[in-house]
């Protein structure tokens, strides 16, 4: 029984957005999809445990499902035109059912979750649960938002993906690097819930954790699915470059470290190479993109692993790359802090002047570094001011008690 149980688990995980984005390409209708999918994985482990595990679980659950969809068709009395689509699926799915062989539309489905008609604040969390299975309740926990709120905001992007009658279908040639940075956006949204949520070890659970294993999958998908965007291979290596230095992160009794005082000894040299490999390789596309550039900035600072100390000059000149292709406050600030440590603390200061005051007002990271630089040139107070607000602004506990002992 359990190893029914267990079967039943591992084809959700591993086929979940597979089967979803199957029976929703040829429907138009992820709600309904994920509806049909959600009772043939009921009946499985209704049925399993007592009349065997199917040669063909994938099959046998697409099968299922799909014949729960032309159920429900038959009981909404669909419109007319809608029919063929459904017996063609149907007849499809008996074809899969024999050969255990059917289209992996997954990146189809990826791209009607990062589709303009999307509200851009619902396109991760759409993601997160068509292509990945998560529910609701863990989605609204991940992004703090009450439960409801945010199964209101998937249901109307599920319902606009219908009524607009949204393509199931890679988006043209002159689409593509608009929606495809939607994509990688998401992924990359995906992994960074995953940092916040193992930010606090005591409160943050396994599953939780997952977040950072599902973004790698996710960009080991598109690259996968598309092996001649750069870009693509550009956001893999950058997750990489960042994974690779989980183990130095901490300190033993689990104090924050920062960057330039971890011990590149602790880094995964084997994520290093790979992203490496990957860098090089979107590299000889000749054609640059913000996660080639990002992930350049990482393999700079890994070579501090092997000179023992770090060009901020290279890293600096990449950041002006970077927020010249995209704009954005981190990047803004990220270049503020490489200045500085290439031309001194005035200079990374002045730059963090040019920055529009109402923006970073919230933002922890701009009076980190401020803070940081402040105090650098002693000007003590409005350095503690900094600090201040940058404490405020921070819910990850040892980064706090790191900023703390800094003040």
């Amino acid at each position: 029984m359990n190893a029914a149980y267990e079967t039943v688990e591992t084809v959700a995980r591993t086929s979940y957005g597979r089967l979803v984005a199957y029976l929703a390409s040829r429907s138009g209708d992820v709600a309904g999809a994920e509806d049909a999918l959600s009772e043939a994985l009921y009946k499985a482990l209704i049925h399993w445990p007592s009349q065997g595990i199917p040669t063909r679980p994938e099959a046998w659950l697409l099968q299922t499902a799909r014949n729960h969809a032309m159920d429900e068709a038959r009981k909404r009395k669909v419109r007319q035109e809608a029919m063929p689509a459904l017996w063609q699926a149907a007849q499809e799915a008996q074809t899969a059912m024999e050969q255990d062989l059917f289209p992996d539309d997954r990146l189809k489905l990826l791209f009607v979750c990062a589709h303009p008609a999307i509200d851009p604040a619902v396109r991760t969390p759409l993601l997160l649960q068509t292509v990945l299975g998560f529910d609701a309740a863990r989605i609204a926990s991940a992004f703090l938002v009450a439960p409801a709120a945010m199964g209101q905001r998937l249901v109307r992007a599920k319902t606009k993906i219908r009524e607009a009658g949204i393509a199931f279908a890679a988006p043209e040639p002159d689409e593509l690097p608009a929606r495809l940075e939607a994509v990688l956006e998401a992924i990359y949204a995906v992994y960074g819930q995953g940092w916040e949520d193992i930010a606090d070890t005591a409160s943050a659970d396994t599953r939780e954790q997952g977040f950072t294993d599902e973004a790698f999958w996710l960009a080991r998908l598109l690259v996968q699915l598309l092996p001649d965007e750069p870009e693509a291979q550009g956001l893999l290596a950058l997750l990489l470059y960042c994974e690779s230095r989980r183990a130095a992160r901490r300190s033993p009794s689990g104090d924050f470290v920062p960057l330039s005082r971890q011990d590149s000894a602790l880094w995964s040299r084997p994520k290093i190479e790979e992203a490496e490999r990957l860098l090089a390789q979107a590299s000889s596309h000749r054609k640059l993109g913000r996660f080639q550039l990002e992930a350049a900035i990482q393999s700079a600072h890994t070579l501090r692993g092997l000179t023992g100390k770090t060009n901020w000059a290279a890293v600096a000149a990449l950041y002006e790359g970077l927020v010249q292709i995209a704009p954005t406050l981190g990047g803004f600030v990220g270049q503020a802090a490489a200045v500085a440590e290439w031309r001194g603390p005035e200079a990374g200061l002045a730059l963090l002047h040019d920055l529009a005051p109402g923006a970073v007002k919230s933002y922890q990271p701009f009076w980190a570094v401020k803070a940081h630089l402040l105090r650098l040139l002693n000007r003590t107070d409005e350095a503690n001011h900094a600090f201040d607000l940058a404490i405020g602004l921070t819910e990850d506990s040892a980064v706090r008690q790191y900023l703390l002992a800094q003040r």
